[in-house]
């Protein structure tokens, strides 16, 4: 599964006014992204505010993603929520055949202990699909331990691939010491995406990559050429616009970003709101920087 390597975008869901899907920022998105050397898409994320969009709307955007790839770049689907029967249900009904693999969030919310997220994902496992663990404590509430991931990639070879997120680096480290071979892990926070490409994984799921395609794919690909000094020549020059597009919250900062690019028109449905005029100005003046 080593297709999935590099830099991986999680699209954002770009809105017209009327708060309906603008397919045709979709697009140009898209392009955008395979043009300047993403290496795959994530489609339906949290980035892409699939938590709002109905059952009707997700079907649409995905027929439309899968379209306007036209097969260029791997895709990846997120399908993921906290009632694990409901999920493999899921998985298993959906037509997968145009993905590479599923990204599935840990449960959140009713927060279970980690022998609970190793069943959780046993159950997902026995789908035969192949899965990504996605491990992002900030939003679900409950990190799973490194033990627990390794646990799960010696046991269930589909789960191939960890987008890990969890605030402590050393915990990416203990992953990528003790991995079993075929199992890697990428990075689910972009600030970190150099030093763990570095320390041996394979690359990042990024929300910045997506208006920075060009300068991250190149960033990730000196990493795994140990060009150091270039790399990080990049990830300094990228490092203030990353923190800002998460000052208040995701996608309202990346959506910023893209709007001032010209790429989609900056809505977002509530309960997310637009980023504030203080943190635009800001976005716009680091933009003029980079």
């Amino acid at each position: 599964m080593s297709i999935l390597k590099g830099v991986g975008v999680a699209l954002v869901t770009p809105f017209n006014e009327d708060l309906s899907v603008d397919f045709d920022s979709l697009t140009k998105l898209v392009d955008y992204n395979i043009e300047n050397g993403t290496n795959y898409l994530v489609v339906l994320g949290t980035t892409a505010e699939a938590a709002t969009l109905s059952s009707d709307e997700k079907k649409q955007v995905i027929d439309y993603i899968i379209k306007a790839n036209n097969k260029r770049v791997p895709l990846v689907l997120g399908i993921g929520g906290n009632n694990t029967l409901e999920v493999k249900k899921q998985i298993e009904e959906t037509d997968i055949s145009d993905f590479t693999a599923v990204l599935s969030v840990s449960p959140y919310y009713n927060k279970p202990n980690q022998e609970g997220l190793y069943q959780h994902y046993k159950a997902l496992a026995s789908t035969g699909k192949n899965i990504i663990i996605y491990n992002v404590p900030s939003r679900t509430g409950q990190n799973i331990e490194a033990e627990t991931t390794l646990r799960l990639a010696k046991e269930f070879p589909n789960l191939f691939l960890i987008k890990e997120a969890a605030p402590n680096i050393l915990q990416y480290f203990d992953i990528l010491r003790k991995k079993p071979e075929g199992f890697n892990l990428v990075s689910g926070d972009d600030e970190f995406t150099l030093p763990v490409t570095l320390a041996g994984g394979a690359g990042v799921i990024s929300v910045i990559g997506q208006a920075y395609p060009k300068e991250f794919s190149t960033m990730v690909q000196l990493a795994f050429d140990k060009k150091v000094d270039e790399a990080y020549e990049i990830h300094n020059k990228l490092v203030e616009i990353t923190r800002l597009i998460f000052a208040e919250g995701n996608p309202c900062g990346i959506k910023a970003v893209l709007a001032e690019k010209g790429i989609v028109k900056n809505y977002l449905r509530l309960p997310l709101v637009k980023a504030s005029e203080g943190l635009y100005a800001k976005i716009k003046a680091e933009m003029a920087n980079i």
